[in-house]
């Protein structure tokens, strides 16, 4: 559930409000999905296969990515870097959404924050190094933030599936 689409602790990139949106024509789309095939893609290798010049090509990829629309990263395996729990956390909430969203979001531990409707107002995802800081994270962390009503963990035995090549519509 992590999102390549995310800056520096989990923050969407910043965007000036003045700044138009950047038009998301064919070839802004065709240019994402070859990065999310392969983000080391080069320039020259996006132009060959969108059909524009390395130059057009660079100065697109560098407006998508100051708009926040896309941004290039490192997705690293965290059973690999020694984090062999990972888990998504339901949160019944108390109080506004958005404010409890973003007191979650400051947590290190914790990749993955979102407001939803069903069963859990708020779903989060986190990462630790085994059962021992998990209990301490949803104990003496989550469970204290104010707004937090009471948890659900659901514990990771297999990632089966992880993409983020779904294409643009």
């Amino acid at each position: 559930m992590r999102t390549p689409l995310t800056g520096a602790a989990g923050e969407p990139p910043a965007r000036n409000a003045a700044e138009p949106a950047v038009v998301l024509d064919q070839t802004n789309k065709a240019i994402i999905e070859q990065l999310q095939q392969d983000g080391r893609r080069s320039y020259s290798a996006l132009g060959r296969a969108v059909g524009l010049s390395e130059a057009a090509v660079r100065q697109r990829v560098q407006r998508l990515t100051e708009a926040g629309v896309i941004q290039v990263v490192a997705v690293t395996d965290p059973l690999t870097l020694g984090f062999a729990r990972e888990a998504l956390v339901g949160i019944h909430a108390e109080g506004d959404l958005r404010e409890l969203a973003q007191r979650l979001a400051v947590v290190p531990e914790i990749d993955y924050v979102v407001i939803c409707a069903g069963s859990f107002d708020i779903l989060i995802e986190l990462v630790c190094q085994d059962d021992d800081p998990l209990l301490e994270l949803i104990n003496e962390v989550i469970r204290a933030i104010p707004g937090v009503r009471d948890t659900e963990t659901f514990v990771y035995l297999k990632l089966v599936k992880q993409t983020y090549s779904w294409g643009t519509p």
